[in-house]
C-alpha cells in the first residue's frame, strides 16, 4: 500500500509541476481578466482599458528588468525595448560617460569585455559554505574563543546547504525510481499482453490476476495513465536536478573567472558587456513579456502597459545572484532614467546585504519603485527571509519604494494562494496572478509559467500603467494605491501555501500579505481620478 500512496503524491506533484499548461490555454489572458466580470481573480486590467482609459494620452515609463536576460528581438516585443540615446551602437566608446561602453538596451553584468558569459553558477549558500568549510576546517576541533560567532553562522550555513543538497538528491533518486517502476511495469504488460502499446481499457480488461508481479504491475501502470506519465515528460527536470548537483551545489565550481572581476570590492565596478540576451533568456523574456508585450496585435500576448520601454540589465544566473551585481544593476538602473524595476529572483543568503540595502535606499532617494517576487519556497518570509530583504537586522522598513509579491491562482477557492508562494503579513504587500501565465520566450515562440517571478511583472506593469498616465505619482504614492485598490480578500480562508501536500490547513488570506488582497488596475485607477480631483 505504501509504494501506492508515494507513487500517488509524486504523480500529483508532477502533474501540478511538470504537465504544463492543462486547459490554461483557453485561460491564456486570464491575469487581466475580472473577478466582476469574467468570475477569475484577474487584475481587471482589459476592464480598464474598456472602461476608463478610452480618452487618456499615457507617457513613456522605462522599467528596469534585472534577470537573466530578454529576447530584444521577439516579436512581441517589438518597440519595447529601451534604446540608449546618448550611446552610438558599436563604436566601441563610451559616449554617455556613464562607464559602460555601447550600453545601447542595458547592461550585462555577467559577462567580460571579450563577449564571454556567465550562464550557471552556484547558490549563495553554497559558496558560504566552501569558504567558511576551508576556514574552520584548519582549525580542527579547537575553534579560537573569538570566532564562536562566526563558527555558530558556519553551522547554520553548513545545515542549509547539506539540507539543500540532500533534498535535490532525494528528489533526483525518487524520479529515476518512479521511471524504473514506470518502465519495469510497462514491459511486464506488454510480455503479458503481447503487445506494442498498452492503453487503459487494456489494463481495465485484465481484471484480476493472481500473479502477483503481474497485478503489480497492472495497477502501477493504470496509476501512471491515469495521470498521463511518461517518462520522457521528466527529462527537463532531470536535467533541472543534475545541473543542481553539478553547478548550483559544488563548492569547486568558480566560474566567476570569466568575469574577472573583483566579487566583493564594489568599487571594481567597471566590467561585464552590452549582451543584454545572454546565453539563456527564457525567464526575462516571459517577465518582459508580461509587463510590456504589444496589445492588441493578433499575436502572442497582451502585456499590461503599452506605453513602456523595457531596460534589460543582465545580473541572474542560472543559480544564485551576487549581491554586487544586483547592487550594480539597480544603480544602473536608477542612473539611467528607469522609474521602476522588476527583480523577479531571491535567495535564501545575503553575505554584502549592506549593498543591496544601499542601493534600495538610493532608488527610494531617487524617486524609482522596485518590485520584488517573493519567492517560491512557501515559506512565511516573516520568519525566513528570502533576499533582497526591505527590512534591516532589527526588522525594521528600510524603504517605502519596495513592493513584495506573492503569487495567486485563477481559482477564487481554498487554493487561490500559489501552492509555492512565499507570504507573510509584513514581509509580503500584495499578491498577484503568478501561477499559468502566458508568455514570450525566445525565439518568437510562447509558453505557460508559474513563480512569484511573474506575479512581480504583474504589479511591475499595473504600476508602470499609473505611472505613464498619471507622471506625476511618486514611487511611494503609487505603492499607497496599490496596496489601496486591491481586491480585498483578507477574510477568505485558503489554504496555507506550504502545507503542500496535506492542503488541510487553513488560514484567513488576510495573514498571507499586509493587503489582504489582489491588485486590481480598475480600481487603483479609479482611486487614481480621486487622488487628481482632490488635488485640483
Amino acid at each position: 500500500m505504501k509504494i501506492y500512496i508515494a507513487l500517488f503524491i509524486v504523480l500529483i506533484n508532477f502533474k501540478i509541476l511538470f504537465s504544463g499548461s492543462g486547459d490554461s490555454l483557453l485561460f491564456y489572458n486570464w491575469h487581466n481578466l475580472s473577478l466582476e466580470d469574467d468570475s477569475v481573480p484577474g487584475i481587471s486590467t482589459e476592464k480598464a482599458y474598456k472602461e476608463l482609459l478610452k480618452d487618456k494620452i499615457p507617457k513613456k515609463v522605462i522599467v528596469a528588468v534585472i534577470d537573466g536576460g530578454v529576447d530584444i528581438n521577439h516579436e512581441d516585443l517589438k518597440g519595447k525595448i529601451w534604446v540608449n540615446r546618448k550611446e552610438i551602437a558599436g563604436n566601441g566608446i563610451d559616449d554617455d560617460n556613464n562607464g559602460y561602453i555601447d550600453d545601447i538596451n542595458g547592461w550585462n553584468f555577467l559577462g567580460n569585455e571579450k563577449g564571454d558569459n556567465i550562464n550557471e553558477e552556484t547558490l549563495e549558500v553554497t559558496r558560504l559554505y566552501g569558504m567558511m568549510k576551508k576556514e574552520f576546517e584548519s582549525y580542527g576541533k579547537k575553534i579560537p574563543y573569538a570566532r564562536k560567532k562566526e563558527y555558530k553562522e558556519f553551522l547554520k550555513v553548513k545545515e542549509a546547504y547539506e539540507k539543500g543538497l540532500k533534498k535535490v538528491y532525494n528528489e533526483y533518486n525518487s524520479i529515476q525510481n518512479i521511471i524504473k517502476k514506470y518502465n519495469t511495469s510497462d514491459s511486464i504488460i506488454k510480455n503479458y499482453l503481447r503487445k506494442d502499446s498498452i492503453s487503459l481499457t487494456d489494463l481495465q480488461n485484465i481484471g484480476k490476476v493472481k500473479n502477483k508481479k503481474i497485478q503489480e504491475a497492472k495497477n502501477l501502470m493504470m496509476t501512471f495513465l491515469l495521470f498521463d506519465f511518461k517518462p520522457e515528460n521528466l527529462n527537463d527536470h532531470i536535467e533541472y536536478l543534475q545541473r543542481r548537483i553539478k553547478y548550483h551545489y559544488n563548492p569547486d565550481f568558480n566560474p566567476r573567472q570569466i568575469v574577472g572581476d573583483n566579487p566583493f570590492d564594489i568599487n571594481d565596478s567597471i566590467y561585464g558587456n552590452n549582451d543584454v540576451i545572454g546565453p539563456s533568456a527564457d525567464h526575462g523574456t516571459g517577465v518582459a513579456s508580461v509587463i510590456a508585450a504589444v496589445r492588441n496585435n493578433n499575436i502572442g500576448i497582451n502585456g499590461i502597459v503599452d506605453s513602456v520601454e523595457i531596460m534589460v540589465i543582465r545580473a541572474v544566473p542560472d543559480g544564485d545572484e551576487r549581491d554586487k551585481d544586483i547592487a550594480l544593476a539597480i544603480r544602473y538602473a536608477v542612473n539611467n532614467g528607469a522609474k521602476i524595476i522588476n527583480m523577479s529572483f531571491g535567495k535564501e543568503f545575503s553575505p554584502q546585504k549592506h549593498l543591496v540595502d544601499e542601493a534600495l535606499k538610493y532608488a527610494e532617494k531617487n524617486d524609482v519603485l522596485i518590485i520584488h517576487a517573493a519567492g517560491n519556497e512557501g515559506t512565511n518570509t516573516d520568519k525566513k527571509p528570502r533576499y533582497p530583504y526591505n527590512f534591516d537586522d532589527k526588522k525594521n522598513l528600510l524603504t517605502n519604494t519596495f513592493i513584495n509579491v506573492g503569487a495567486s491562482t485563477r481559482y477564487i477557492n481554498l487554493s487561490l494562494p500559489a501552492y509555492f508562494s512565499n507570504y507573510g503579513k509584513n514581509s509580503v504587500d500584495v499578491f498577484a496572478p503568478g501561477q499559468d501565465i502566458y508568455t514570450c520566450i525566445p525565439g518568437n515562440k510562447y509558453k505557460t509559467m508559474s513563480g512569484t517571478s511573474l506575479a512581480a511583472p504583474v504589479v511591475a506593469g499595473a504600476a508602470a500603467l499609473l505611472k505613464s498616465l498619471y507622471p506625476d505619482l511618486t514611487a511611494k504614492e503609487i505603492k499607497q494605491i496599490l496596496n489601496k485598490s486591491v481586491t480585498y480578500i483578507g477574510d477568505n480562508k485558503v489554504f496555507l501555501p506550504d502545507d503542500r501536500n496535506k492542503r488541510a490547513k487553513k488560514i484567513k488570506f488576510k495573514s498571507l500579505c499586509s493587503s489582504g488582497g489582489i491588485i486590481n488596475v480598475y480600481n487603483a485607477i479609479k482611486l487614481c481620478e480621486e487622488l487628481y480631483q482632490l488635488k485640483n
